[in-house]
């Protein structure tokens, strides 16, 4: 059994920076970061794999970051030049076996509560 504490999230102006983090119990294969916008499908925004491969979605890619402390257990989501649109709940995702399309939420099988992002004009 994996557990998965966020932090990180809040409310920031539009092109502000957060940084995600993510504290896994157990050990991972991959960690990734989703996120859900009211009435919206759950999306894929980064992952990275315990070799160091990772993989970003088009819609972020150049403005997020992910990044690991191994020795911490811990993944980090840095987000910069964020957009209203970039408004979500954002969840981290662990699996604990290999990972085909780490931008998938069916490869994952532990999840975070979420964290709220707000970005606001």
């Amino acid at each position: 059994q994996v557990q998965l504490v966020e932090s990180g999230g809040g409310s920031v102006q539009v092109g502000g920076s957060l940084r995600l983090s993510c504290a896994a119990s157990g050990h991972t294969y991959c960690m990734g970061w989703f996120r859900q916008a009211p009435g919206k499908e759950r999306e894929g925004v980064a992952a990275i794999a315990s070799d160091g491969s990772i993989s970003y979605a088009d819609y972020v890619e150049g403005r997020v970051t992910i990044s690991q402390d191994k020795a911490k257990n811990t993944v980090y989501l840095q987000m910069n030049s964020l957009k209203p649109e970039d408004t979500a709940t954002y969840y981290c995702a662990a699996s604990t076996r290999w990972v085909r399309n780490r931008l998938s939420s069916d490869e994952y099988n532990y999840w975070g509560q979420g964290t709220q992002v707000t970005v606001s004009s």
